[in-house]
């Protein structure tokens, strides 16, 4: 983390707090507390996630004469543990890293985001962002889906096919072929001026590009295999967004080349997009 003062710059780590002002060390200390409260979350769910998996190896059935119940070989285990572990921490970090990058990059799109967040919640209002108030944040929402639209987290997502597939007129895809579709291709695909950060694209309702080019927004995937998480992913973003935006004002370091994708597997800023921070707020959120 770093921190901002009265123009001066220092990068701020653990322990290192003995020449900070007072002001300083309380922001400083919730932040430090806000990400210890993250990581015992991030505990909880991998121990919840734990039970599932010892529930699911219970050799219950067999002890019963039973046969095993369906989806519980070590294959589709494997898979519900990378999708708890990849699908539900790496692509919402790779997000969270793009929207800072996005904000930072674009002050105009910042400013909007500040002004409709502030017409409905404000941190010293000591209330919860309700799901009514979310709905009221368009523009931050068409932020949110911008940000996955320019960026999106998994850029390949693996398909095997389950029958023979023409896909061009002299090429067919045959049975049990493994298809790697880019999905950050196709992002770029059809949408007019794809390579513009434009959260208006989904925001405007003369424009309403979702639905014009909604086989182009391919970043959740599509028909029945379409991520399941989808109206989470979309919903942690415009609330990391309205938090974000309201408590601090930020600062990044850039450099040529910060904002090049690196494949971690999911894509983040090279440099990790690393932001000064000041406190914003007259006082943190209570919740």
């Amino acid at each position: 983390m770093r921190n901002s003062r009265e123009g001066r710059h220092a990068y701020v780590r653990p322990g290192q707090l003995h020449s900070a002002t007072r002001e300083e060390k309380d922001f400083r200390a919730r932040i430090w507390k806000s990400a210890r409260s993250a990581t015992a979350s991030s505990a909880t769910t991998t121990r919840t996630c734990a039970r599932l998996v010892d529930y699911w190896m219970q050799d219950e059935a067999a002890t019963a004469g039973n046969p095993p119940p369906a989806h519980t070989d070590d294959e589709e285990l494997g898979g519900f543990l990378f999708d708890f572990l990849f699908a539900a921490q790496d692509a919402s970090t790779s997000s969270l890293c793009w929207a800072v990058s996005a904000l930072e990059s674009h002050p105009d799109v910042l400013a909007r985001v500040r002004a409709e967040v502030a017409a409905v919640w404000s941190p010293e209002s000591g209330e919860p962002i309700t799901a009514e108030k979310i709905q009221g944040m368009r523009y931050t929402q068409a932020v949110a889906r911008e940000v996955v639209r320019y960026r999106p987290p998994a850029t390949l997502v693996p398909h095997i096919a389950g029958e023979p597939f023409q896909l061009t007129e002299w090429y067919t895809v045959p049975k049990g072929a493994i298809v790697f579709p880019s999905v950050y291709e196709s992002s770029f695909q059809g949408f007019p001026a794809p390579h513009a950060f434009d959260p208006d694209r989904f925001f405007s309702d003369a424009r309403r590009e979702d639905v014009a080019y909604k086989r182009n927004f391919l970043a959740f995937g599509a028909g029945a295999h379409q991520c399941v998480g989808q109206r989470y992913a979309l919903n942690h973003l415009v609330l990391f967004l309205a938090l974000f935006v309201s408590v601090a004002d930020f600062k990044r370091d850039t450099t040529d080349g910060c904002d090049d994708p690196v494949y971690m597997p999911t894509i983040v800023p090279r440099d990790g997009c690393s932001v000064y921070l000041n406190q914003r707020c007259a006082s943190f959120p209570s919740f």
